[in-house]
């Protein structure tokens, strides 16, 4: 079963991050980025992607400039999330044949996003917009459009957001944090994976 969720490893060393990833795969999150403000960053991704490409989609996040879509895709990184809407990093995405996310909060980024080429929006941060404020925004938007909350969304109310018409999620610190134990990470991403699937059931 495919799933929408991203997973959020900000704070990840390049010593965590395989066992981490294995853990989150075999939990069933199998798009996962790494933000390019962790300690070495490029150096987890490009280990992540080595072993595991063939599984998951593994990317950066907190991706603000081209020449760092470079940079990722250097090491083996298919996907670019990033917390704004520029669409010279959009299209830098696109150009190298990558998967975009920019963060979005409105419909004009909304747009400008998908005429860059988006493959979908990440609604950041997600608690100030809101599934109320998802579901008018999907209205004018062009159906089927990926859309993803992040920054207030989680297993309490992934059906909330579903409902609104919410495609996915992103998961930042409910699933990692520095100092977290692999155990315990797969316990957290157990949790979110078995709501998530809950939510998508109760909405199908």
């Amino acid at each position: 079963m495919s799933r929408n969720l991203i997973a959020i490893l900000r704070g990840i060393t390049p010593d965590e991050a395989l066992p981490v990833t294995e853990a989150l795969i075999d939990t069933g999150i199998t798009r996962i980025e790494v933000p390019l403000n962790s300690t070495d960053p490029l150096k987890s991704i490009g280990s992540m992607a080595a072993s595991f490409s063939d599984r998951a989609e593994i990317g950066a996040g907190t991706v603000l400039e081209p020449d760092q879509v470079n940079d990722v895709k250097s090491v083996g990184g298919t996907l670019i999330v990033s917390p704004d809407c520029n669409p010279d990093v959009i299209r830098a995405t696109k150009i190298c044949g990558m998967s975009s996310f920019p963060g979005v909060m409105t419909p004009t980024e909304c747009f400008t996003a998908l005429r860059n080429g988006a493959d979908g929006l990440k609604f950041f941060p997600a608690a100030q917009i809101g599934p109320d404020g998802l579901k008018a925004m999907l209205a004018v938007l062009p159906k089927g459009t990926p859309t993803y909350a992040v920054g207030g969304a989680g297993p309490d109310n992934f059906t909330d957001w579903i409902r609104a018409g919410a495609a996915g999620f992103g998961i930042g610190t409910a699933l990692y944090k520095p100092g977290f134990s692999v155990a315990e990470i797969r316990s957290r991403a157990e949790t979110i994976v078995a709501a998530y699937d809950a939510a998508v059931s109760d909405n199908g």
